[in-house]
């Protein structure tokens, strides 16, 4: 079905276009349908400050400024969930400039792995909180003391989603309206703590699904004055947030590339050079997946999350855990990313690592059940301490040049220090309390 006849069976006389930041924003732009359908037969052309300003929109550097080609992208279009006759799409740079687009960049890995023969189905699960606060509440208390949603909240809580089945209900309807399918939404460990697992999806959908759930999981819970919050860590005092993501190759047949059911652990010589691949190359691309000064404050002793690269058969303490129940829905599930992670960025890395491994038959180290939160990890395969340290990691990887391109590489990179560089300059309340009056 064409653009044109998409919007019309939409009844949408109104068009949300997106383009997507490399920290995963939807930047919108509301049009006509009429002048949609223009600029998709024509161009979208678009500032190019989207990649030269940080998640709080300071440029860091000096340029004009100028718009870039861009297309809208005719296969995205989906029902705007909060309003009857809108439509929404995503747009991206396209040409020389859009080699630096993190969803170019995964779309072009998935062309890979279609020329090695496999199609990619993933999905990601993302944890977050819900605070019982507005924007204008969060900036009147300077973002301190602030009030959870579902204070009395457990793990699994029965009660808290009876108490909020409407709520839950209606976001579960909201992704449903743009074919966004969850598998499930469920209370986890916290005050307002929730997780929903997206069902996995094929090719570039999988991601597009996850950056359109948290982009317009904001804006669900702030039509009802509610706060959703998608950082890796709030606090000390409360657990950190992932965001898992699920891989599997299929080959063209169709079938589950990863299983093997006649080798002792179920995963096929495919599989193990996927992981291989990503178990070695994990630490120095840390900085795609894990890409905010906050997504550190996770990684880290005693969060449940790893701290090195390693993997094992259903193994949950594992960076690369192997889910290998039913040989056709054998997969890898990395829980490296936090809740705050780039899509496109996330799945593109572990694409790319993975595909390094089968093209380079990298067989992984052993695999094991042992709880890795305790072990002693071998020095190459800890993590970055912080994004300061996994930028420059990935700036001196002539792995992810190939992989990625060096101007994507560069540019990226400029961004995490930049990034670091401003909280660097921050002085934290622990410091104060810390060292003010004794020092």
């Amino acid at each position: 079905m064409n653009f044109e006849a998409r919007l019309q069976e939409i009844g949408a006389r109104s068009v949300h276009i997106g383009m997507v930041d490399p920290e995963g924003e939807f930047r919108d732009k509301l049009v006509s349908a009429d002048k949609a359908k223009k600029l998709a037969a024509a161009s979208y052309p678009f500032c190019e400050v989207l990649y030269f300003w940080d998640i709080a929109e300071k440029a860091y550097k000096d340029a004009a400024f100028i718009d870039r080609p861009a297309k809208i992208f005719t296969d995205t279009v989906r029902k705007f969930p909060f309003a009857p006759d809108a439509a929404v799409c995503l747009a991206d740079f396209i040409g020389e400039f859009g080699r630096l687009s993190p969803r170019n960049l995964c779309l072009d890995l998935i062309s890979q792995a279609a020329d090695l023969g496999f199609d990619v189905l993933s999905a990601f699960e993302f944890e977050f909180f819900v605070f019982d606060e507005t924007p204008e509440s969060l900036r009147a208390k300077d973002y301190r003391d602030l009030t959870h949603f579902a204070q009395g909240n457990r793990t699994y809580s029965l009660q808290t989603t009876t108490l909020y089945g409407d709520l839950l209900q209606g976001l579960d309807e909201a992704m449903r309206t743009m074919d966004i399918k969850l598998d499930a939404i469920h209370t986890e460990l916290g005050p307002g703590c929730f997780e929903a697992p997206l069902t996995y999806a094929k090719g570039i959908k999988a991601a597009d699904d996850a950056m359109l759930f948290k982009n317009f999981a904001k804006a669900y819970f702030s039509l009802n004055d509610l706060t959703v919050s998608f950082m890796s860590k709030l606090s000390t005092q409360l657990s950190g947030q992932s965001g898992h993501l699920h891989v599997s190759l299929r080959d063209r047949a169709g079938n589950a590339a990863f299983a093997d059911p006649s080798a002792p652990d179920g995963i096929s010589r495919t599989a193990r050079h996927f992981i291989g691949g990503l178990v070695k190359l994990m630490p120095e691309l840390l900085a795609m997946c894990s890409s905010t000064v906050n997504a550190y404050k996770r990684l880290v002793p005693g969060a449940w999350a790893p701290t090195s690269a390693n993997w094992g058969v259903q193994n949950r303490t594992a960076a690369v855990r192997v889910i290998n129940d039913v040989p056709e829905a054998t997969r890898v599930e990395f829980r490296v990313p936090s809740a705050d992670t780039n899509p496109y960025l996330a799945l593109s890395m572990c694409i790319g690592a993975g595909l390094y491994g089968i093209r380079n038959e990298i067989e992984p180290p052993e695999g094991s059940a042992e709880n890795f939160y305790a072990s002693t990890p071998a020095p190459e395969a800890v993590f970055p301490r912080d994004l300061g340290e996994a930028a420059t990691r990935l700036d001196r990887s002539p792995v992810a040049r190939e992989l990625f391109g060096a101007e994507f590489v560069d540019t990226f990179v400029a961004a995490r220090r930049f990034e670091y560089a401003e909280y660097q300059k921050h002085v934290s309340e622990w410091e104060i309390r810390r060292y003010l009056g004794i020092v």
